[in-house]
């Protein structure tokens, strides 16, 4: 058994090197390559694009209405023209300029100051010539540039134009390989050798005219097509019509343009119809036109890269036909047959079951020289709903909501009335029965004597939906209910019913009981679920992952429908997503979904249907028609072993309004990026064009530390840069499998302006002056701290000469005061001396008085009165001589300052007496002395006290001696 699997893996694998060593740059000639639609709406320019081309990056560019246009397989860009004129003409030089021509103008355009910026060569025509005129084709010949309008011919070289003229106004201009081919109109073709034309040598009596394009062909001839003649062949000498199917469609159709595909096919494009893929042989091979993809049928100009992407500019918008695509689409465009359920090719007809019954078209092998028109019809009586289409031993057999059918050509023939045929297939434990699952249960089929498969029965005992229908290597059915959960069924020796039945659901192990579908992988049961691939244990009666299945799946383990897609390979369907799985080596799946991306949601959720064609080739079934994969396609471009490089397109500040940095990454300029305007978004792109699954990584130097996830995004914010230089690194991964190479953005951050250069320079002078000044009021403050100390010292001597004075002069004043003071006790001795004399002599004048006034004479007898009245007065007169008080009054004042002015000022009252009396007072006297002084008796002394109280107002309990001598 080992041995039969090895000798079949390599007759296989044989066969499928030679297949691909043959076929893999063939375009097939069966439904349409898938074609990219771009829209004005996506590209945001004018209708027409009259001209393509492409530059060493991988850069599209286009000629249209409103200028030029770029496209990187992201973003696309417009630039328009000095005078918004139409841009005919596009070409592009190994220097990385983009020449354009439009009416009157022609030049160039490259990048300068971080944008695509146009320059003008118009001025160096000489003025004798000048451009009136279209320019409508341009091409690069080594250093030199060639423009044509219909006048001229003008040749650009070395910063200087030269002007070639034809023997009358031209049609177009066409390079094949090194030469260049131009009509005369009515005077033939010419080839432009240096700097002038020679006419192309021919036999006939007539050359073709209104020439669109000129292609090289086999040995060094030339395939010319004509607008209206269609084509001919130039094989040196002669032009021979090249007549072959195409040549019909061209005349008709009006063709307008060609490119070459690969040195083996032509493009060509019309008017009317489209564009038409021929080989070398005249053969059609491809007819697409707006019913089968194209967003318009006048095609402007077509380009071929070198991806094997054909770009067609069209009167409306712009397509790309991935051509040798691995898929190759008819889809329904009119609504003709609905929505499509199963399909699959059989004696030599398509057949597709349909919502709307079952349709068929002849089938022409894809290998076939001849281009496969489709043309399908209904048929008869099989309108309704279309559930499977299975081959079963040589017949066809259709499942239909009304029942069952064999087919045979467009003929039906009913063998079950059980509505709903959903699936159906041979018993394993006994292979000339058929089991079908319906909407109400199970129906058997049997080989009749002639071999033909007729109703045998249907099963008792079982009556549930049965949309999945397996057999396990015991015998028992399993059946899947889409909505309950699983039945293990086991039938009578006979099969004509059901003798057991088991249910399964989450009691036994399942992830729920919706959506639980059952498939026969590599001849094991295995049950889907959205948890992931289950198994039956027979032992436990329950359920569990399938680990090792779903670990190598990954995220097509939740897949909802299994198909054999042939020997050990099978497609797995998740939810709308679809892979090619390969189980040829053990314990490693090798999984192919990225090149089926373009199915992704387009077949009729949960009746995915895909059959097999041959070893290589599949038919699926879509929503509006039917796709063709060749596994042999594109495998030469997907593998490939250089991707382009990742291009930086935009760069924009996002701080708080968006405005363009640069258009187109570093290209040789420094970028810097002011501080307060610190956010930035970069764009990059891919310009790899054919359908794949893109994803980028990116690492930012001196912002990250490690790389990014691998993400399809192609924009990335960054916010609040650091000042400082930066390294934005980038690389594209194809179908998770190819990396570009690294590509490498620099920029920088410039420091906030007080961190600048010109910051740290002014700081610098700002410091020197700041030291400088510094210095210098350090000096002014030296020197005037020493004037300070100097004023202090001064003043502080000064103050101690000062005090030094006041100190003298305090002792002076001390010495004067005790001076004074001693005078004062002098003068208070002396005044109390000189009271007190006067006390004793008033005393002593009194006691006289008394002594007279006793004296008697002998005989006893007084003085006459007159003589004692003498003496009395001139005692009286010594007692009361105011010369005494003067004197007194005089030194009192002396000792005792200005008593009485301050007395006699607060008093002015007081009389002489009352001041005498003051003075005594103030002397502290007895009442006896100023009794005597006054020359009063004591009673008098004591009235004069009170009545000067009185005067004075003092109170009676404050001491008026005490009184006087405080003041």
């Amino acid at each position: 058994m080992k041995t039969r699997y090895i000798i079949s893996f390599l007759l296989l694998l044989c066969f499928s090197l030679s297949g691909f060593l043959v076929k893999a740059t063939q375009i097939k000639s069966i439904g349409v390559p898938y074609v990219q639609n771009f829209p004005k709406s996506v590209y945001l320019s004018g209708n027409q694009n009259w001209a393509i081309a492409k530059d060493s990056k991988g850069i599209m560019y286009f000629g249209n209405t409103q200028g030029l246009l770029t496209y990187d397989g992201r973003y696309w860009q417009q630039y328009r023209m000095p005078n918004r004129q139409i841009v005919r003409a596009v070409a592009t030089d190994s220097r990385g300029l983009v020449y354009t021509g439009s009416f009157g103008e022609f030049g160039y355009w490259s990048a300068h100051n971080k944008k695509l910026t146009y320059t003008s060569l118009v001025k160096l025509i000489p003025q004798t010539k000048q451009l009136s005129d279209e320019i409508w084709k341009i091409y690069v010949d080594g250093k030199r540039v060639i423009f044509q309008s219909f006048t001229t011919i003008y040749i650009y070289e070395q910063n200087k134009i030269t002007v070639v003229k034809g023997p009358g106004p031209f049609l177009f201009l066409h390079k094949v390989g090194n030469r260049f081919l131009v009509e005369a109109l009515e005077k033939g073709i010419f080839e432009l050798k240096g700097n002038k034309l020679t006419a192309l040598p021919h036999t006939n009596p007539v050359s073709p005219s209104n020439i669109m394009t000129i292609l090289p062909y086999k040995n060094g001839s030339l395939l010319i097509g004509t607008s209206k003649d269609g084509l001919f062949i130039y094989n040196g000498s002669s032009y021979i019509p090249f007549n072959t199917p195409a040549n019909g469609f061209l005349k008709t159709y009006q063709l307008n343009n060609g490119s070459r595909i690969d040195n083996q096919y032509y493009a060509f494009g019309t008017i009317l119809n489209g564009l038409i893929l021929i080989d070398q042989e005249g053969n059609i091979v491809q007819q697409i036109n707006k019913s089968s993809g194209l967003q318009n049928n006048t095609v402007l100009s077509v380009f071929t890269d070198n991806e094997q992407n054909l770009w067609a500019g069209l009167d409306n918008g712009i397509d790309r036909v991935e051509l040798n695509s691995p898929l190759y689409f008819y889809l329904d465009k009119a609504g003709q047959f609905g929505t499509v359920y199963s399909s699959l090719i059989y004696n030599n007809n398509i057949y597709l079951g349909t919502n709307q019954g079952l349709f068929y078209s002849p089938w022409i092998s894809g290998d076939s020289k001849k281009f496969n028109t489709f043309d399908f019809k209904l048929v008869p009586n099989s309108q309704g709903q279309v559930w499977d289409l299975s081959v079963l031993d040589g017949q066809l057999i259709m499942g239909h909501n009304v029942g069952s059918f064999k087919v045979t050509g467009n003929q039906l023939e009913k063998i079950s009335s059980s509505s709903g045929g959903w699936t159906i297939k041979k018993l394993n434990s006994n292979p000339d029965y058929l089991i079908q699952g319906t909407y109400n249960g199970l129906v058997l089929y049997h080989k009749d004597g002639s071999g033909q498969w007729k109703y045998f029965t249907k099963i008792q005992n079982f009556k549930e939906p049965s949309r999945y229908v397996e057999q396990d290597s015991r015998g028992d059915i399993w059946v899947s209910h889409a909505y309950k959960g699983l039945y293990k069924l086991t039938l009578s020796p006979d099969f004509k019913r059901v003798i057991k039945t088991r249910y399964y659901d989450e009691k036994n192990g399942l992830h729920g009981n919706y959506n639980i579908n059952l498939f026969t992988l590599e001849n094991k049961l295995v049950f889907s679920s959205d948890a992931g691939f289950m198994l039956y244990d027979e032992i436990s009666n329950r359920f569990s992952l399938y680990k090792e299945l779903n670990k190598e799946l990954g995220s097509f383990a939740s897949s909802n429908k299994i198909i054999s897609a042939g020997l050990k390979k099978y497609w797995f369907i998740n939810h709308g997503k679809t892979a090619l799985v390969d189980f040829w080596e053990p314990g490693k799946l090798v999984i192919d979904s990225n090149r089926l991306s373009l199915l992704d949601g387009r077949m009729v959720q949960y009746y995915e249907n895909i059959s097999q064609i041959s070893n290589t080739m599949h038919l699926i079934s879509v929503d509006d028609g039917f796709v063709i994969y060749d596994a042999t396609a594109g495998i030469n471009l997907s593998k490939k072993n250089t991707l382009p490089a990742v291009l930086i397109r935009r760069v924009e500040d996002v701080t708080d309004s968006y405005k363009i940095i640069s258009e187109n990454g570093n290209n040789g300029d420094e970028i810097e990026i002011p501080f307060n305007r610190n956010n930035i978004r970069i764009s990059f792109s891919l310009p790899y064009y054919r359908q794949a699954k893109i994803k980028f990584q990116y690492y930012l130097e001196g912002y990250a530390k490690q790389w990014s996830e691998w993400s399809p995004s192609s924009q990335k914010d960054f916010t609040n840069l650091a000042k400082g230089n930066y390294r934005f690194l980038v690389r594209a991964k194809i179908n998770d499998e190819l990396i570009s190479q690294t590509t490498v953005f620099e920029f920088t951050v410039l420091p906030p302006f007080y961190a600048s250069n010109w910051a740290f320079a002014l700081y610098l002078l700002l410091i020197i002056l700041l030291l400088f000044l510094a210095k210098k009021q350090y000096q002014t403050r030296l020197q005037k701290d020493h004037e300070e100390i100097m004023t202090k010292v001064e003043l502080e001597k000064e103050i101690f000469l000062k005090k030094e004075a006041e100190a003298t002069e305090k002792q002076i004043i001390r010495i004067q005061t005790e001076k004074l003071h001693a005078e004062l006790q002098s003068k208070n001795r002396e005044l109390a001396s000189s009271a007190m004399s006067l006390v004793y002599k008033n005393e002593l004048l009194q006691k006289l008085s008394q002594e007279i006034a006793k004296l008697k004479d002998e005989k006893g007898k007084t003085p006459a009165d007159d003589q004692f009245r003498k003496i009395q007065k001139v005692i009286d007169e010594g007692m009361n001589d105011e010369r005494d008080w003067t004197l007194f009054e005089t030194s009192f004042n002396e000792a005792h300052g200005s008593f009485f002015k301050k007395l006699k000022a607060s008093h002015p009252d007081l009389v002489p007496n009352d001041l005498k009396l003051c003075a005594y007072l103030h002397m502290n006297m007895s009442s006896k002395e100023m009794a005597s002084l006054l020359n009063i008796s004591l009673r008098g002394v004591e009235i004069r006290r009170y009545r000067l109280r009185k005067k004075l107002n003092i109170p009676h309990d404050k001491n008026l001696a005490e009184f006087f001598m405080e003041l």
